[in-house]
C-alpha cells in the first residue's frame, strides 16, 4: 500500500434530508472546514445528493442508511448503503437474519457495499445473526451516537466482542467507526455530534471507484482520535506508527481468534509477526486520552 494515499472520511452521516438539524450542505461544509477527504450522507432511507457543487469540499460518495423495523417496530435494522447507484427501498421480513440479508442484497444490486449498522442499538442483533449474513462487506464497531451500546452490558457483548466471535467464525467483514452525526449546533456529550469517529483509507487515488473499493477490500484502518503515520499488513507482519499526541501513552494490542490478546506493546511503534496460528489478527491502539484505533483482520493462511 505504499504507492497510495490515506484518505479521511467519515460514512455515517445524517441531514435534514432525515433526521438531522442541519441541511446538507452546512453539513458538507462542516465536515471541508475539518479536513475530512470524503463524506458519505447516509440519510434514512433516501439518497442525498448536492445540488450544487461545495468548492473544495470533500469528495461525495453516494449513500442512504437503509432503515426498517421489524417484530411489530420493536427492533431496528439498520444498514449503510455505500455508493449505491439508486435509492434502495428497505426489505421488512419478521426475521433479523432475513431482512439483513434482503437489504444486503439489495444494496450490493443497487452497485454498493453494505455497512451493518450499531448492532447494539436498541440491542437489534448480533454475531449469532451477523455469521449467517453474506455479501456484507463492514461492521460498525464504534458508532459515536450517544444512544449506542458500543461497550455491551450484562449478558450483552460489546460491538468490539461481536466483532471478533463473527471473525472467529470465518467470516471476512471489516471494523469501522463512525460519526452517525445528526446534531451540528449544540455540542454536548449527550448528542450526536460530527467529528467523533471515521476511517482512514488507503487508496491510489480520491475517487469513489477508489474509496469504495478500499473500505471493501479492508484496505483502512478506523479511529476516534489516534492517527496512524505508518501503518503495513501483510500474512507475515503487522507493523504501525502512531503519531503522537501531546503527552499520550499508547498501547497496542494484537488479538487473534475468539478476541483473545497475543501481544501487548507500549509506545508509539507496535509490530506482530504472525506464526499462521492465530486465526486471524488484528490491531487495537489505545490512547491515556481515552481515543482508539482498529486496524483490519489479517486472516492467517492455515484459516483460508
Amino acid at each position: 500500500m505504499s504507492e497510495s494515499r490515506w484518505y479521511k472520511g467519515n460514512i455515517h452521516t445524517h441531514t435534514t434530508e432525515s433526521d438531522g438539524d442541519a441541511d446538507p450542505d452546512f453539513v458538507t461544509r462542516w465536515y471541508r472546514d475539518h479536513g475530512y477527504d470524503f463524506l458519505v450522507l447516509s440519510d434514512h432511507n433516501h439518497r442525498t445528493i448536492l445540488e450544487h457543487e461545495i468548492e473544495d469540499g470533500p469528495l461525495m460518495i453516494p449513500g442512504e442508511e437503509v432503515s426498517s423495523r421489524i417484530f411489530g417496530g420493536t427492533v431496528p435494522i439498520h444498514l449503510n448503503a455505500i455508493g449505491i447507484r439508486h435509492v434502495v427501498e428497505p426489505t421488512d421480513i419478521d426475521d433479523i437474519v432475513a431482512t439483513l440479508q434482503a437489504n444486503v442484497n439489495a444494496i450490493v444490486n443497487a452497485g454498493g457495499i453494505a455497512q451493518l449498522n450499531h448492532p447494539n442499538y436498541e440491542w437489534a442483533f448480533n454475531h449469532e445473526h451477523i455469521t449467517q449474513v453474506g455479501g456484507a462487506s463492514l461492521l460498525e464497531v464504534h458508532n459515536a451516537h450517544p444512544a449506542v451500546n458500543n461497550f455491551g452490558g450484562p449478558g450483552k457483548p460489546s460491538t468490539e466482542e461481536i466483532w471478533d466471535r463473527v471473525l472467529t467464525a470465518g467470516r471476512v467483514i471489516f471494523g469501522t467507526a463512525t460519526d452517525d452525526s445528526h446534531n451540528y449546533h449544540d455540542y454536548t456529550p449527550d448528542a450526536s455530534n460530527p467529528g467523533r469517529a471515521w476511517v482512514v483509507v488507503n487508496a491510489p487515488e480520491l475517487t469513489i471507484d477508489a474509496i469504495v473499493e478500499g473500505l471493501a477490500n479492508g484496505n483502512f484502518y478506523s479511529s476516534t482520535g489516534v492517527t496512524l503515520s505508518e501503518l503495513s499488513t501483510s500474512q507475515d507482519r503487522i507493523q504501525l506508527e502512531i503519531e503522537p499526541d501531546r503527552s499520550a501513552i499508547y498501547v497496542t494490542t494484537f488479538s487473534g481468534r475468539d478476541g483473545d490478546a497475543l501481544k501487548e506493546v507500549e509506545g508509539e511503534r507496535a509490530e506482530y509477526e504472525l506464526t499462521g496460528d492465530e486465526g486471524y489478527v488484528r490491531a487495537t491502539v489505545r490512547s491515556s486520552n481515552g481515543f482508539k484505533a482498529w486496524t483490519q483482520p489479517v486472516f492467517t493462511r492455515s484459516s483460508n
